[in-house]
């Protein structure tokens, strides 16, 4: 067996009964037990609990085995978010997007590593220890969602579900030479997801291809009451039309920041600029646009999202659930030394950050970051009206290496330059595999739409795919040098 099969693909297998799904949950088990060893990608792993299909035979997931980001709940397993805080807990429930994978007979047989409560770009701030990159093992697999992409690249499973707050799963997609997508805010119900920012937050598939993360959101896809944030929108086949063909009369907006490349790696500019020829070969227009409110999308997501994972996480003190100091003298104290000893120095800086921005003496900066976000989302309004799609780098440079988040954490930040300015506007984007660096390392391309414009988005980004094929490139000498 390939352990690069698409999902595609493993269902075709499936249909013709070349194979079984019991053979291919086995071979994907042995898979994870031995290279989950090389790259900490998974934190614990279990045994596929078979589930009837429920929801048609067409999303059926039988047989195809996954993982889950671990601060999404699945019942009785692993719940740590990452975190010496929730370092033995177990969920009580499934999240909804569980039992709709699980509707669809999905095994889900892994939790994954990330970075504590979501709270990172490199998957480091992990109580767990940090994720390596199949691609190059000096090199991190992106965050939050490290594990996954780890996981899905080395070919331990052919998907998984992240958590996306600010790029969480489209850069470590970038980074691993996968799909990711980031769905429109109230999309993919986040109910049994550990909250971050709660108006960022979002759920999305990691994959080889975008049919497979097409499908996999077609799984997740449906309106859950239980989430006050669910949009009432039906489960909807997001595989339907894609044919590989790019649809007509396209127009692909561009911002000035991509094509002037100021800020960006040199390599990735390049891949960048050869990408939109690839689109304009395939009978898209492009068209430049001016964003004015872009540049302080960094800013705002630096402000809100610390002041938003500052509220979520006052919860965790220790009285109700959580790991518990074991020396305390009073109530108070008790919360005190908890938080101390189990929160990682990354949370506590954010924690810190969100309480300042919330304090009655320096509120203004939480409250004019929410006046510019409604601008950031009224400029997006206006650009597509113009425009189908809106492209630019999915990040603004090559996978990091291990210990610059520390020695550089501007830097870090700012790499997500065009990816947290579309979480804060609530819109859908997807990377996909743009191409490979001169060290053979991976770049990611990310297309943009309007509100539920999901579908169009994996027609386009279909349809370039299957143009420039990057996807079939795979790290198996990467793999085969772990053996030596």
């Amino acid at each position: 067996m390939n352990p690069f099969s698409t999902i595609k693909e493993l269902k075709e297998q499936l249909k013709n009964k070349s194979i079984s799904p019991a053979e291919i949950i086995s071979f994907y088990e042995n898979r994870i037990e031995k290279y989950n060893k090389h790259f900490n990608a998974l934190t614990h792993t279990y045994k596929a609990e078979p589930a009837p299909l429920k929801d048609g035979s067409h999303f059926s997931l039988e047989g195809i085995p996954g993982v889950i980001k671990g601060n999404i709940a699945v019942r009785g397993k692993a719940h740590h978010a990452g975190s010496n805080m929730l370092r033995n807990h177990k969920a009580a429930y499934n999240a909804t997007i569980v039992d709709h994978l699980l509707d669809h007979a999905a095994p889900i047989i892994g939790t994954s590593n990330m970075d504590e409560f979501a709270m990172g770009s490199t998957g480091e701030y992990s109580a767990f220890g940090k994720a390596l990159n199949p691609w190059d093992i000096s090199r991190t697999p992106g965050g939050s969602s490290s594990g996954i992409s780890s996981a899905v690249a080395a070919g331990m499973v052919p998907w998984a579900i992240g958590t996306e707050t600010g790029g969480s799963v489209r850069q470590p997609a970038a980074f691993c030479n996968l799909v990711g997508l980031y769905p429109t805010y109230g999309l993919f119900s986040r109910y049994g997801v550990i909250a971050f920012g709660s108006s960022l937050d979002q759920a999305g598939p990691i994959t080889r291809t975008v049919y497979d993360n097409a499908l996999i959101a077609s799984a997740m896809s449906g309106h859950d009451p239980k989430d006050s944030t669910s949009l009432p929108e039906p489960k909807k086949d997001y595989t339907k039309k894609l044919d590989g063909r790019m649809p007509e009369n396209i127009t692909v907006g561009v911002f000035k920041e991509a094509l002037d490349g100021h800020g960006i790696d040199p390599q990735v500019y390049a891949n960048f600029k050869q990408n939109l020829s690839e689109l304009e070969k395939l009978g898209c227009k492009i068209k430049p646009i001016e964003h004015k409110t872009l540049k302080y999308g960094v800013t705002l997501y630096f402000i809100l999202s610390r002041a938003e994972a500052a509220s979520n996480l006052s919860r965790f003190d220790a009285t109700l659930y959580g790991t518990r100091a074991k020396d305390f003298s009073n109530l108070n104290d008790m919360i005190i030394k908890s938080r101390t000893e189990n929160f990682g120095t990354e949370v506590k800086r954010r924690i810190m950050m969100g309480n300042y921005v919330l304090s009655s003496g320096h509120r203004e900066f939480y409250d004019k970051a929410n006046t510019i976000r409604q601008m950031i989302r009224s400029e997006f309004d206006v650009a597509f009206m113009d425009v189908d799609v809106i492209v630019s780098p999915t990040t603004t440079t090559l996978p990091f290496k291990f210990g610059e988040a520390e020695a550089n954490p501007l830097a870090i930040y700012l790499s997500d330059y065009f990816s947290v300015p579309i979480c804060i506007a609530g819109l859908p984007s997807i990377s996909i595999p743009g191409g490979f660096s001169t060290e053979g390392l991976p770049i990611g391309f990310q297309f943009v739409g309007n509100k539920l414009s999901e579908e169009l988005l994996y027609r386009i980004a279909h349809a370039l795919e299957q143009e420039t094929g990057h996807y079939l490139t795979t790290p198996e000498k990467q793999l085969s040098e772990l053996e030596k």
